[in-house]
């Protein structure tokens, strides 16, 4: 049996918490407890392009290209964490574009080598413990480089810890087999970490693996600008890189890494002026808040009933619920409405509130009024000015 290109990473058992009194970054899961000092925790996860990708330069994308990058928008863990559904739609989108014009011949081009980032990616049962754990992470970055043209041609699979941390990289020899797949047998890997002037070998004695070293990578779609490419692996699992990012993946990247959310915001909202001017609908469906500009209060049910936490649903005839898990399948409900009062802004009022479990509630006297803002909609993210003039990025989930 060969082995996939992202197989031979170390398998790191990670558990991720975060304060409410810290900024949230991009939280998407939302299992909350509360710790010993009755402050609210919960699960931080993130799943975007590296912010090293942010560029300023405006990236062009095909019909079928949007498509797919569409279907990825939400999607936690690189796919771990996909719905059927959510799977369903990226595979129609690979499909889709495998079946069109790429690149002809894409281990013959320039535009396969360079750096990409792993994006998106399916698990088959073949896989292995290391693939399915640590690539599903999402506070490391994940990526492929692909050098060719070379004395000595490689193919390295790169996890990015953090800027300060470092990163590992695990480097395989590769030859070019046809205009499709590169052969490649793993023969090195090494720590690189900020705090230290000397590399650290990881300890993979990849010349006595054998077959288990060896793998094959077919490039299945080449996009002809070199930003979009869709690989399969020896084992059946299927790659979404990307060297690019368009402009929502660019917003989510910075409220992934927590910087400058504000001002990628404005970009954001700057390049979808075409959108943005006209009017902008509270989209039906179920909303994860991801990111806000305040944060939160010591009182879990007041950031609850205010929107600062949790889940909104938009319901026909200006029907809004707040919906936050608590502990122990105990959620937080309320209910209210909203009516629009000028272009683009909202009257909302939340006046039902409960704690429920089960088929049972316990009513909450809560009232709470404000003003919101649509700033920017689409069938994925949302971004409004709400409670307190606070801005709020929300993604669309269950799509």
């Amino acid at each position: 049996m060969g082995c996939s290109i992202f197989t031979h990473l170390p398998q790191i058992h990670t558990t991720f918490v975060k304060q409410t009194r810290v900024r949230p970054r991009f939280v998407i899961t939302f299992p909350t407890c509360f710790n010993g000092s009755n402050h609210l925790v919960r699960r931080v996860v993130c799943s975007a392009v590296d912010e090293e990708q942010i560029q300023n330069t405006e990236v062009l994308f095909s019909d079928d290209e949007t498509l797919l990058i569409s279907s990825l928008i939400g999607i936690q863990g690189r796919g771990r964490s996909a719905s059927p559904e959510q799977l369903k739609a990226v595979e129609r989108a690979v499909e889709a574009l495998e079946a069109t014009t790429g690149v002809p011949d894409p281990t013959s081009s320039s535009l396969i080598e360079g750096r990409w980032q792993l994006i998106f990616t399916t698990r088959p049962g073949s896989a292995s413990p290391i693939q399915r754990t640590f690539v599903g992470v999402d506070l490391f970055s994940v990526f492929q480089e692909i050098y060719l043209r070379t004395n000595d041609p490689r193919v390295s699979n790169i996890v990015k810890f953090s800027d300060a941390i470092g990163e590992l990289k695990v480097e395989a020899a590769a030859t070019v087999d046809d205009g499709k797949r590169i052969l490649f047998r793993f023969d090195k890997a090494a720590f690189s970490l900020k705090f230290l002037p000397f590399k650290v070998p990881y300890p993979v004695p990849f010349r006595l693996l054998g077959d288990e070293a060896k793998g094959w990578l077919d490039t299945t779609y080449l996009s002809k600008s070199g930003n979009v490419r869709i690989s399969r692996g020896n084992k059946g699992t299927t790659f979404v890189l990307q060297k690019q990012t368009e402009p929502r993946q660019k917003l989510l990247a910075a409220i992934s890494s927590g910087s400058s959310v504000m001002q990628a915001i404005d970009e954001f909202i700057s390049v979808n002026q075409n959108v943005t001017n006209g009017e902008q609908p509270l989209i039906e469906g179920e909303w994860q808040m991801i990111w806000s500009s305040q944060m939160e209060t010591d009182s879990w049910i007041e950031n609850a009933a205010n929107g600062l936490m949790g889940s909104q649903i938009v319901k026909e005839n200006g029907k809004l619920k707040f919906l936050v898990d608590i502990l122990f399948g105990f959620k937080f409900s309320m209910n209210g409405t909203f009516e629009k009062s000028g272009t683009n802004v909202y009257d909302v009022l939340m006046d039902d509130g409960a704690i429920v479990v089960g088929p049972y509630g316990l009513p909450v006297e809560l009232v709470t009024k404000f003003k919101m803002e649509v700033l920017y909609s689409d069938d994925k993210i949302r971004i409004t000015r709400g409670y307190n003039k606070i801005l709020f990025v929300h993604l669309r989930v269950g799509r």
